[in-house]
């Protein structure tokens, strides 16, 4: 089969490589799937890196959710069991967490409905216990993780403000249902906020992008607001001042998703039903900006970590949608 594999850490097209290789064998549990469709993902870039928490053998295959075809022909999505990542054309998976694939959504669109949506789910939900009619300061709107947190916050009932990067960006946010778009690169991100929430500031920030974009948050969160710290895109790891916290009566949420996969497992698979069910709603449908071939993987990770590509880009290892 062919599969991208990285043999060396570096800039993901530097060091990816298309390779012809054996089937990956399923252990015990696992299962083997063929690949419909792999979503790229921020983490598959510092895989290359080897920046992840996560440092898989080299050689490895990047590639962390899939929508992938058991033998017996069911759509499912899954996070395949690296070092035998989702960008190649089979791959392995832990039979026990396998979730349908929505059947409102092709391929790429459930590839994409995985990490990104559950994340938001579970940051929204679960960590920040946004209500309707608080305020939700998205940073990233127009990326795939800040694009699902767009669409999830609107479907809670929120007023959403989303941070971008760029007027092309902002007309995405904008698509997506944002009620006030902020560019960070022409817009004091500050200001803005306060004077769309009469002074109060967010109730909620959902923050994959550290650096800048923390330090902008909490000098513009409400009473009792609370932060949820998702990823550090910038590169750049905040160092919260705990005093100012203390002070503002605000909380710091730290969210690992891939930890509920072995805490709560329960938790994972009532979230997709409740994200399936907003699929088939038409309430949430990941933005899928680019439907890449095998032959691109490599353009795609690296577009996504240089941070120019809006949406999701997903890679179809067989050339088709569904």
């Amino acid at each position: 089969m062919q599969a991208w594999r990285v043999h060396r850490n570096g800039e993901p097209d530097e060091v990816m490589v298309l390779e012809e290789t054996d089937r990956p064998v399923p252990g015990a549990g696992q299962v083997l799937l063929r690949v419909r469709a792999a979503n790229v993902n921020f983490p598959d870039a510092l895989l290359c890196r080897g920046q992840y928490q996560v440092r898989p053998p080299l050689p490895f295959t990047p590639g962390v959710e899939i929508c992938g075809e058991t033998e017996d022909g069911r759509r499912v999505l899954a996070t395949p069991a690296l070092p035998s990542g989702g960008f190649a054309e089979y791959v392995t998976a832990d039979e026990a967490a396998l979730l349908p694939a929505p059947e409102a959504l092709d391929d790429a669109e459930a590839a994409a409905l995985h990490i990104g949506y559950q994340t938001g789910w579970f940051g929204l939900h679960r960590r920040a216990r946004l209500r309707a009619g608080e305020t939700l300061l998205v940073h990233a709107a127009a990326g795939g993780v800040g694009s699902a947190a767009v669409q999830l916050g609107k479907a809670a009932g929120a007023t959403v403000i989303g941070v971008v990067g760029g007027a092309d960006k902002a007309a995405t946010a904008r698509a997506l249902g944002c009620d006030l778009v902020i560019d960070r690169r022409s817009e004091d991100i500050v200001a803005a906020v306060k004077e769309a929430t009469g002074g109060r500031g967010a109730d909620v920030v959902y923050d994959p992008v550290g650096g800048d974009a923390y330090a902008k948050s909490v000098k513009c969160i409400a009473f009792e607001g609370r932060v949820v710290v998702v990823g550090f895109a910038s590169g750049t790891v905040p160092s919260p001042a705990l005093n100012h916290a203390l002070v503002k009566n605000y909380s710091i949420l730290g969210l690992h998703w891939g930890l509920y996969n072995t805490q709560d497992p329960d938790a994972v698979r009532a979230c997709h039903d409740e994200l399936t069910k907003l699929a088939a709603d038409g309430v949430v449908k990941p933005l899928v900006t680019e439907r890449a071939p095998m032959a691109d993987a490599a353009r795609a990770v690296q577009r996504v970590a240089d941070g120019t590509s809006t949406g999701r880009i997903v890679v179809l290892p067989g050339g088709g949608t569904r």
